[in-house]
C-alpha cells in the first residue's frame, strides 16, 4: 500500500510516517520505480505499534527502544516492564505537577473579582517580581510529548 493508505490504516499522518523514517524510528519503505513509498503488512504492523506507544505518551526515543525490545525475541520482559513502570512514574509526576498548577490558578481565579475594574490578582501575581511562585519551580518541566523547557 502507498503512504496515504498506510496513514489511513495506522492513524499516523503521512508527514509523521516520513518523519519516523527520516529519524530512523522505522526503516525506510521500499519504493516503486516511480519513487513512491510502498508499505507491506509488517511495516503497517510496526506503524500501529508506534501509534499505540505514542497514544500512551512514550517519547520517540522510548518508542525506538520499545521497538528494539519488540523485535528482540530473546529480550527479558523485565526490561519492558521496567521501562513501562518508569513511564508510569513520569506520568504520575506530570499529573502531580498539573494538579499543583491547577490548584494555584484556581486560587488566583477565586481571588479575582472578574468585574469591569482593572485590578486583577491573576495579572498581579504573574507580574510580581518579589512574590513567591504560586507553584514551586521545577528544574526542568516537560511540555507535551517530549518537549522540555528549563525554568
Amino acid at each position: 500500500m502507498n503512504i496515504g493508505e498506510a496513514a489511513a490504516a495506522t492513524g499516523i499522518s503521512t508527514k509523521m510516517i516520513r518523519y519516523y523514517e527520516e529519524i530512523g524510528v522505522i526503516k525506510s519503505a521500499l519504493r516503486t520505480s516511480s519513487g513512491y513509498r510502498v508499505y507491506t503488512d509488517p511495516e503497517i504492523h510496526t506503524l500501529r505499534f508506534v501509534r499505540r506507544a505514542r497514544d500512551l505518551g512514550f517519547s520517540v526515543k522510548q518508542i525506538s527502544s520499545l521497538l528494539k525490545l519488540w523485535r528482540d525475541r530473546n529480550r527479558a520482559s523485565a526490561d519492558v516492564k521496567a521501562m513501562a513502570l518508569g513511564h508510569v512514574a513520569e506520568l504520575e509526576r506530570k499529573m502531580q505537577e498539573l494538579k499543583e498548577m491547577t490548584s494555584a490558578l484556581r486560587h488566583l481565579a477565586e481571588n479575582c473579582h472578574g468585574d469591569d475594574m482593572p485590578d486583577c490578582p491573576i495579572l498581579h501575581e504573574l507580574g510580581c517580581t518579589d512574590c513567591a511562585d504560586p507553584v514551586p519551580p521545577k528544574r526542568q518541566r516537560t511540555l507535551g510529548r517530549g518537549f522540555e523547557v528549563v525554568s
